[in-house]
């Protein structure tokens, strides 16, 4: 009899991890809610909201589903674990307090700081006008140093705000608690100093007894190339990164600590932590956030890597016997390159155009093309979303990954693209 599993969520991350759970060894039957066009054709799509727990409990029920995976952050911080579990379904993600690390980044700055895990220095904000006082008495002092303005909650990784002058502080302030373009999600502001460099996203599976790290990745954050213009959801990932030699210090120094706190707190992470960390000149890596769910689009990349069965993995993880599983990754170097809609990440973008050509990239010799802000409609592939495909290489070398997803690219068109021209350039020369 097939294993029936559910995977939640409708992004290019959901379709990566559907590709890579169609190639396990066990039988299965899949199911994804709600899913895009790229899973419709791997697994039976769901026309349920992530965010509907009780209609995803209902569905799990009804079917009988045998394991479930939360690929998003938003159900993780409703607590669709806590839920699940409830009615002893298996299901991967953190519960909802433990989901915390990611919903709320005044909670992570407490636990970091117990934990002794290397951060920014911050001050929490709960009103608009003790924000402004701290803004005008930072950058009223002699030679102020850049700092950086976060809504404590979910914002699909647009709540970030690196100000270098009193202006752009003012204006990002007024964004967050006056204006309220993220909502909730900004009833609180972490005000914290910047830190100079690279950033590098760092995966950890995670049991509540033990963890295995994954290779380091690195996101492209804002839309432009050269590191301009706003942040998004992330526009392009590498992995490994070549130059990044801190993998111990992060597992020894952050990984660990930061698990052993959440248990003293009572709250036990089990699933997949995800540390953004920037790589200080000064003072080596440092913890700018904590995620509690894959990455992306660092997800792409990773499951052209994987060489274990991941669905083994994450059962392995639920089960509390990671231990007993032996990860091994393939050689050589992963690429995704996310191309978007025109306008993005504004939501003033146009849905329904037609797209073209992923056949023919997938031809070609390493690529593969996962599939985000898509559907079908009257049979034609068509955006929905702002970004729309992760077009990814594999290679020996990184600039062979590298060349292999803008090679995919080159086949690809949907009116109004657009895509960074320089993912892994700063890697290059390292490589």
């Amino acid at each position: 009899m097939k294993k029936k599993i559910l995977l939640i969520g409708g992004g290019g991350r959901e379709h990566a991890i559907t590709w890579k759970l169609r190639q396990s060894s066990q039988a299965i039957e899949l199911y994804v809610a709600p899913g895009n066009a790229g899973t419709s054709t791997l697994a039976e799509n769901v026309p349920i909201k992530a965010t509907d727990i009780d209609g995803l409990l209902a569905f799990a029920l009804e079917k009988k589903i045998d394991f479930t995976i939360v690929g998003q952050d938003d159900p993780l911080a409703m607590g669709i674990v806590d839920a699940f579990r409830t009615h002893d379904l298996l299901v991967f993600g953190p519960t909802q307090a433990s989901a915390q690390i990611e919903a709320s980044k005044v909670f992570s700055k407490r636990l970091m700081k117990l934990a002794s895990v290397p951060t920014a220095s911050y001050a929490v904000f709960n009103n608009y006008d003790d924000g402004l006082a701290f803004v005008h008495e930072h950058f009223n002092q002699k030679d102020a140093k850049p700092i950086v303005l976060k809504a404590s909650g979910l914002t699909l990784g647009k709540g970030v705000y690196v100000c270098e002058n009193i202006a752009a502080a003012e204006a990002a302030l007024k964004e967050l608690m006056v204006d309220c373009i993220h909502g909730s999600a900004a009833k609180q502001v972490v005000i914290e100093s910047f830190i100079r460099g690279q950033e590098v996203s760092m995966h950890a599976f995670c049991d509540d007894n033990s963890f295995v790290m994954f290779p380091s990745s690195q996101d492209h954050k804002t839309i432009f190339d050269g590191d301009k213009g706003p942040n998004t959801g992330g526009m392009g990932t590498i992995a490994p990164v070549p130059w990044f030699v801190h993998q111990d210090f992060v597992s020894q120094r952050i990984v660990s600590p930061i698990l052993a706190e959440m248990k003293r707190e009572g709250c036990p992470f089990k699933g997949l932590l995800f540390p953004g960390i920037k790589v200080s000149p000064e003072d080596g890596p440092m913890v700018l956030e904590f995620n509690a769910r894959f990455g992306d689009p660092e997800t792409q990349v990773y499951m052209r890597l994987l060489k274990t069965d991941l669905l083994e993995i994450l059962e392995a993880c639920v089960e509390g016997r990671l231990h007993e599983i032996n990860i091994e990754w393939n050689t050589g170097f992963a690429a995704c390159v996310v191309m978007a809609s025109e306008g993005y990440p504004s939501t003033s973008y146009k849905k329904g155009l037609l797209i073209t050509g992923i056949d023919e990239a997938e031809l070609l010799p390493n690529v593969v093309v996962f599939q985000a802000g898509t559907q079908f409609v009257n049979d034609k592939l068509v955006t929905s979303g702002g970004r729309v495909l992760g077009v990814t290489g594999i290679g020996t070398t990184l600039k062979e990954a590298l060349d292999n997803a803008y090679k995919g690219i080159e086949c690809i068109q949907f009116e109004g693209a657009q895509y960074r021209k320089d993912i892994g350039a700063k890697s290059l020369n390292v490589a």
